[in-house]
């Protein structure tokens, strides 16, 4: 307890003596980080800025964003057990030793290494733009759950908990998309997306599966290669692409993302869509014109264990 006081003291004394650097590293604080999540991973970015020399306070860079990502990874590992790839579980240890998280979740695992509160894992892979790519999971995880842990889905009150971060996302958009001369097929879409989101101080998550392995694909579509892309930030669902590779797919779904923002307002809702061929609700982001046809097949779904925590607080 007593080094868990001083790791603080030395924080505060360290944010008190550089006020700029305090209030520069504030605007880090994701919307659902409780004080001791934020308290520790700003900890963990502060004592590594000095491992990224190109980061400067107020100035964004890639650097920033691979410190900003990796500190996600970390205390999503310390405070929610999730597993990612051991190059990546060795960077993030080391990158927190010394970091004294008083209370923290204990995550038992069995023998093959599964974390048995159910919490799944993903490849996890922190891309040079920003964007967070998480590779599919298995495809009988799901499956080989225990029967009481299959029903999940957005809480009730997530829209209302949500909707003011993407009113400030709409904003920020608008305005970029203003500043570059309107929406229009020459326009870096992704770019566009990824800049905004972080002036809101998020990160987009891509995730990438091959076509191939899709089921449920639009009437029509025949083609068996290529990749399909999802974008989701702060866990809301923006939008689907298909491409040849994950790249063009990434472009494609960052563009249908952004058409959601030409109307005069977003609204976060709960859908339903299907997910590994079961109706499942969602968290989706939506603008105010009408649809005829149905939402694309979901590519992730990461609110498998929310309710399960929450019955279990």
């Amino acid at each position: 307890m007593a080094e868990e006081r001083s790791n603080e003291d030395i924080v505060a004394e360290y944010l008190g003596q550089n006020p700029q650097l305090a209030q520069w590293v504030e605007t880090f604080r994701g919307y659902c980080e409780s004080n001791k999540q934020w308290d520790a991973r700003r900890e963990f970015i502060l004592r590594n800025m000095e491992a990224f020399p190109t980061v400067e306070p107020g100035v964004p860079s890639s650097s920033l964003d691979r410190l900003l990502s990796l500190s996600m990874v970390w205390a999503n590992h310390v405070f929610l057990g999730c597993s990612y790839p051991q190059a990546v579980m060795d960077k993030i240890k080391e990158m927190g030793e010394g970091i004294v998280v008083v209370d923290a979740p204990v995550h038992k695992t069995t023998k093959d290494g599964v974390l048995a509160r159910g919490k799944r894992s993903a490849t996890v892979e922190v891309d040079a733009d920003g964007c967070v790519k998480r590779a599919k999971c298995g495809s009988n995880e799901l499956d080989s759950r225990p029967v009481g842990r299959q029903k999940s889905g957005p809480l009730p009150q997530a829209p209302a908990e949500h909707q003011p971060f993407f009113n400030r996302l709409y904003k920020a958009v608008a305005w970029k998309l203003v500043s570059a001369g309107g929406f229009g097929p020459n326009l870096d879409h992704f770019e566009i997306l990824r800049s905004c989101a972080e002036s809101c101080k998020e990160t987009l998550t891509c995730v990438f599966v091959p076509l191939k392995d899709i089921a449920g694909l639009p009437a029509g579509r025949t083609q068996k290669e290529g990749h399909v892309c999802e974008i989701r930030c702060q866990t809301v669902y923006m939008g689907t692409g298909y491409g040849r590779d994950e790249s063009a797919a990434k472009a494609m779904a960052s563009k249908e993302a952004l058409k959601v923002f030409q109307g005069r307002k977003v609204t976060v809702k709960i859908c339903r869509r299907r997910y590994k061929g079961k109706d499942v609700e969602d968290l989706m982001l939506l603008d105010e014109q009408p649809r005829s046809q149905g939402f694309p097949p979901a590519l992730s779904y990461p609110f498998q264990d929310e309710q399960l925590e929450d019955g279990s607080s």
